[in-house]
């Protein structure tokens, strides 16, 4: 009882350091913008744009080794220092007067994004296998600490500056700062150090199991489930005010619907994963998010293409023209008209509307079988905005799952080397969340289309899903050959 007490408390310090350490690594989302909208700091978009990606580039390049160290020094030791050293480059922020000083400080200040490295292998140490799923996922949860600084930093700011416009901002790395502080000396007095076991290992044996293709799969698979998700965690907002025409506001409530369940919601993928294992959970994962991409995919759009027309009945002459008919010799043919209404009628599936339009002229001579009203069709996709964010939403919630899925895999393949492996499999899925936006950029430039970057999804999903069938199969045939034989012959 006393073992699991202990678990419990190091899990609630570990989560509520990584909250922290989360909050402080999306801090120049709110600040940088802030900044610039105050005219504070002149910077260009694309200042602007590697100051919001620099903390998000050195929390994930740094992970591994962060991992490397956690295993080798333990999760007290190496969680404490990262909070403590942290808190430097946020006091000297408001010293900063240039966009390179400012670039440095949050370049270092992003190394609290590593923090996830720490309390993966930090907390798995402490728990026994039928337990892992749920530790990791309610320490997972602490992805929602990026709400707490979209929702407390903007107020904190405007406090600040009401007395002191021009330097009311210093106040907010300042405050940020003494959290970490408060949190680093939490850790000192009440957490235990804890290694894994087995003897002291030298970096070249720790980075053993980053040899075997298995972690470069579950790289892959957090690229996804978690790189995507802190991409679209930016991405949406800009999505739903250019496609939907929504305000600041209500774009900000919609990217909010997405990422805070996906981040809640990690502690139940934990769950899911030991009661019915990881693998399956993960099949679930990967399918749902290629059925919801592909549903995802179909942008707003009208398309006119070439339809059923009218042709001659007869050789003859035209003798007249009206709305709904052309006559040869006297003979009517009758032609459809597009139809007006004054209002469109609003669809969640495609609407499809055909017509003619006439291409003769009266009194022109005509042959049999000669087109005489060409065949338009209409097919018009409203793209429903309320369709479009519940399956955001969903999307979210499966990768939300995910997350906790994939690393349940770690501990039982890599149980000594958790903070290492765990380290890789973080770098790859936050380099995810960097490069993501880059990669949603360019296809939105080059196609013209906000769903290209749902496409891209699509791709990712089907080829994670078709490598981890792929590995299975393989498994069952070396483990399995009677049994596979079996199946072969049978069908």
């Amino acid at each position: 009882m006393s073992n699991l007490y202990q678990s419990h408390k190091i899990l609630f310090l570990n989560t509520l350091a990584f909250s922290v350490c989360f909050a402080c690594w999306t801090l120049n989302g709110v600040l940088v913008t802030y900044l610039v909208d105050q005219g504070i700091f002149n910077w260009t978009v694309v200042e602007v744009g590697w100051l919001l990606g620099i903390p998000i580039l050195s929390g994930s390049i740094f992970r591994l080794p962060i991992g490397i160290l956690t295993d080798k020094f333990g999760g007290k030791i190496i969680f404490a220092s990262l909070l403590l050293l942290c808190s430097i480059p946020l006091f000297l922020l408001p010293f900063a007067n240039s966009f390179w000083s400012f670039a440095v400080l949050s370049f270092l200040f992003g190394l609290v994004g590593t923090s996830f490295a720490v309390g993966i292998g930090y907390t798995s140490v402490w728990y026994p296998q039928n337990w892992q799923g749920r530790a990791l996922g309610i320490f997972g949860m602490g992805n929602a600490g990026a709400a707490l600084t979209t929702v407390i930093a903007p107020t904190l700011l405007n406090d600040f500056s009401q007395n002191d416009p021009e330097n009311g901002w210093k106040m907010l790395p300042i405050t940020y700062a003494i959290v970490l502080v408060i949190m680093g000396i939490l850790f000192i007095v009440f957490a235990k150090n804890k290694k894994p076991q087995g003897d002291s290992k030298d970096i070249s044996t720790l980075l053993k199991p980053l040899k075997s293709v298995r972690v470069w799969r579950f790289g892959a698979y957090y690229f996804l489930v978690f790189g995507c998700f802190v991409a679209y965690s930016q991405w949406l907002l800009p999505n739903f005010m250019n496609v939907y025409q929504t305000t600041l506001v209500m774009g900000g409530m919609f990217a909010t619907m997405f990422s805070l369940p996906s981040g809640v919601i990690r502690a139940f993928g934990g769950y899911l994963s030991d009661k019915y294992g990881a693998r399956k959970v993960m099949y679930w994962v990967l399918g749902s998010s290629i059925v919801i991409s592909f549903l995802l995919m179909f942008p707003k759009m009208e398309i006119l293409t070439a339809g059923s027309g009218v042709l001659a009945a007869k050789s003859g002459v035209v003798t007249e023209i009206s709305a709904s008919t052309i006559k040869i010799d006297g003979e009517p043919q009758t032609i459809n008209t597009k139809e007006v209404t004054e209002k469109e009628v609003k669809s969640i599936l495609p609407v499809k509307k055909s017509w003619q339009e006439v291409v003769v002229q009266q009194n022109q001579e005509v042959k049999k079988k000669e087109l005489l009203a060409k065949g338009i069709t209409q097919i018009k996709f409203e793209a429903n905005m309320w369709v479009y964010a519940v399956l955001v939403i969903l999307i979210g919630i499966s990768w939300g799952i995910g997350k906790a899925a994939v690393f349940k895999h770690i501990p039982e393949y890599f149980p000594n080397e958790v903070g290492v492996v765990g380290g890789m499999v973080g770098l790859i899925g936050g380099l995810g969340g960097f490069v993501g936006p880059i990669i949603f950029g360019y296809l939105l430039n080059s196609t013209g289309l906000w769903t290209s970057s749902w496409i891209f999804i699509f791709l990712i999903s089907l080829g994670c899903l078709l490598w981890m069938h792929r590995t299975i199969i393989k498994i069952l045939r070396v483990k399995s050959p009677n049994f596979t034989k079996e199946i072969e012959d049978n069908k």
